[in-house]
């Protein structure tokens, strides 16, 4: 069955069901001009994030419930990003009359098994036809005392909580299988390195998970989640912040499975983990002395942005990363 066989007040009746729980501070929700939530004495965060098919995912490589639970995950990070709890969600969906019913229910399954993982409200949102399938999301959270990426100081030392370029190196599998694997499914493919190697590296990609702040968030100076790629979105705080920094090639964090495939694929692993884009983990600042449980890459300096070698030798940071409308 096609969307166009099912009809849009039908499939919004269904969402409404599914989704129409009550969540607290929330007043009305799904079936009304607008959804009402009444806030606490607290700071309110909003964020939006869009995903456009043949831009962001190409539905030969992702399922439709991986990329419903990557919609919720990517807002969810810039939410964690500024050091908040996620609490609502409003969902816009868009795809060709022709689109498949199952797909669209598999879909919002990988939407709701995010919603759970993140104890997260979906409070409405809106369906319409395109000539391709556009998701976009908004998503309200709070935070009793906000972060932002303009608090990094000269002296501070930089983070970030997990391995890079694993998401980057996950696509490139991805790409070169030509196909799609329902990892939440429990189903594995046979591809070069192997199962062992490539299984972890697809899942960043297709399902990641953004990074709690709770742990770093009394130490941090500025903070910022890693989405368009290590080194541009350094940039970002540093600019915010007014500073420089200084990286330290040999400390940023790289997994053996990602060592493993860039071998394979005969590409520099440095090159995706400073690059790649979509890891999701976090890359703050912190004032030196203070024992963090993260990985620290390097520090904040008066300006420029140099990187240094496993030799010592320095060098400009090239800015690499996913940007809009760049050649």
């Amino acid at each position: 069955m096609r969307l166009l066989d099912a009809g849009e007040l039908p499939l919004l009746d269904i969402l409404r069901r599914r989704f129409g729980k009550r969540a607290p501070g929330l007043i009305l929700g799904i079936g009304d001009d607008s959804a009402v939530i009444k806030p606490r004495g607290r700071n309110l965060l909003l964020t939006t994030d869009m995903m456009v098919e043949g831009v962001h995912f190409d539905l030969a490589w992702i399922t439709p419930f991986q990329l419903g639970y990557k919609l919720v995950s990517v807002n969810v990070s810039d939410v964690y990003a500024m050091g908040g709890r996620p609490e609502y969600m409003l969902l816009n969906f868009a795809a060709r009359r022709d689109f498949d019913l199952e797909k669209f229910y598999s879909l919002f399954d990988g939407i709701e098994a995010a919603l759970n993982d993140y104890k997260l409200a979906l409070v409405g949102g809106d369906i319409s036809s395109a000539d391709k399938v556009v998701l976009s999301a908004t998503l309200v959270g709070s935070a009793s005392k906000y972060l932002g990426r303009g608090g990094a100081k000269p002296g501070d030392l930089i983070y970030v909580t997990g391995s890079l370029g694993d998401s980057a190196c996950g696509l490139r599998i991805l790409r070169e299988m030509n196909r799609s694997v329902e990892i939440e499914k429990g189903k594995k493919s046979r591809f070069g390195p192997g199962w062992e190697t490539t299984g972890p590296l697809i899942r960043r990609h297709v399902m990641p998970c953004a990074v709690k702040p709770d742990r770093f968030l009394r130490k941090a100076t500025a903070m910022i989640d890693i989405s368009d790629g290590l080194f541009i979105d350094l940039s970002r705080l540093c600019r915010e912040s007014k500073v420089g920094a200084r990286i330290y090639a040999g400390r940023v964090p790289i997994s053996a499975e990602m060592k493993k495939a860039a071998d394979y694929f005969r590409v520099d692993p440095l090159a995706l983990a400073t690059g790649g884009g979509e890891d999701y983990e976090l890359l703050f600042t912190a004032p030196a002395g203070k024992k963090v449980d993260a990985h620290c890459i390097g520090e904040i300096t008066k300006a420029g942005l140099r990187l240094i070698d496993k030799d010592g030798k320095s060098s400009r940071v090239p800015i690499k990363g996913y940007q809009h409308f760049a050649y």
